[in-house]
């Protein structure tokens, strides 16, 4: 199938962007409006009036090479119309037990947004998991976090009444067409995470990543493009409005994920089901938006559903953005073997084998592409 894919620098009025200032100023706001228009939705509210972090006490972990912190982010609604009520995010955190050197170091962290996988971890079981596997990533120089979608808001279509949209939609009118979705809220709500960890003293908050899996994946995307102080974004096996590009995607394509998961994205974005050609976005242009901050995607052999050579074409077809800023990309590399990781100066990707799953091996090629670069 023929991929008609929307250019990546040409401005809505046909001009040609040819510098990172016209990238900056014109065509990634640009872009960031349509993604909101057409896909995800509009944020009503960034960070709210009132929030507050509250900590309980730390300890040592994993026979005293690390230390771990649950915090609280509280926040009451304050967007026009609100039904009001308080929200709860809980961020559970590790970092590098403290050697005992002159100076007190601060660590790069990565940000990961849960889908019910971690519960028992936050209930204080064993922090080292396949999917997150915390002792892995404290050995590797790392601190890393987690905040859970559940916090933040229900995947299910209750009709946006709990959750972040229970507290910030205006419940006066009906909804937009461009109201935030599911994906969106959770975006935000890493956002808020990362509002908390800019105020941590043992965090390096110029140095974070956000790394998500599959739906999570996606999420991390969106809040990388909206919030530029993640310093890196990984999608991991993002797939269908994540990572891959739509037009002439095999496996899940907009129809079925709009279907399967009404509440995810804009009522909008609805109007392109089976229509991928109409969009005036394709994801190339949502991974261009983290430039020329660090980016990785990666894949699974048998993830046919997120389609990985998709994935891996829509981050080639992000090249020219990190271009503009002096940068190289992927462009010119064949599709990789399995277990085969390809590093650029900015973007990494691999695909590894097996299925549809976040695991040790996909954390270890993140972690090896990070090094020295995050």
């Amino acid at each position: 199938m023929e991929r008609s894919i929307p250019q990546l620098l040409v401005s809505l009025d046909g001009k040609e962007i040819d510098s990172a200032g016209e990238w900056k100023e014109r065509r990634r706001p640009e872009l960031l409006e349509l993604f909101a228009e057409h896909v995800y939705g509009r944020q009503p509210v960034s960070r709210p009036q009132w929030m507050i972090f509250a900590a309980a006490a730390q300890e040592l972990c994993l026979d005293g090479k690390a230390v771990r912190k649950n915090i609280d982010i509280h926040f009451v609604g304050d967007g026009e119309g609100e039904s009001g009520g308080q929200g709860r995010i809980r961020l559970t955190l590790y970092v590098p037990a403290d050697t005992g050197g002159a100076e007190k170091k601060r660590w790069p962290v990565f940000l990961l947004l849960d889908h019910g996988r971690l519960s028992a971890v936050r209930e204080g079981e064993s922090p080292s998991t396949p999917f997150w596997p915390v002792e892995q990533i404290i050995d590797s120089g790392y601190g890393t976090a987690m905040i859970a979608a559940e916090d933040i808001d229900p995947d299910a279509h209750d009709g946006f009444r709990n959750g972040v949209h229970g507290l910030f939609d205006p419940n006066d009118r009906p909804r937009a067409g461009d109201a935030w979705g599911t994906i969106s809220a959770w975006a935000w709500g890493l956002s808020r995470a990362m509002d908390y960890l800019e105020t941590d003293p043992d965090v390096d908050s110029a140095r974070v990543a956000v790394i998500g899996h599959s739906r999570g994946g996606k999420t991390a995307l969106w809040a990388g493009a909206l919030d530029e102080r993640f310093a890196m974004v990984v999608s991991n096996e993002s797939g269908c409005t994540g990572a891959a590009i739509s037009r002439g995607k095999v496996g899940e394509r907009v129809h079925q994920i709009n279907t399967a998961f009404p509440h995810w994205f804009a009522d909008n974005y609805k109007r392109y089901n089976e229509r991928e050609e109409e969009l005036p976005v394709d994801q190339h242009m949502l991974l261009a938006m983290i430039a020329p901050r660090l980016l990785y995607v990666s894949s699974a052999a048998e993830d046919e559903w997120a389609d990985p050579a998709s994935e891996y074409l829509s981050l080639q077809l992000a090249e020219p953005a990190y271009r503009l800023h002096g940068l190289g990309g992927l462009a010119a590399a064949p599709f990789p073997e399995l277990d085969s990781p390809l590093h650029a100066e900015r973007c990494g990707y691999h695909i590894r084998a097996g299925r549809h799953d976040l695991n040790e091996v996909d954390w270890t090629y993140v972690l090896a592409f990070a090094e020295g670069r995050l």
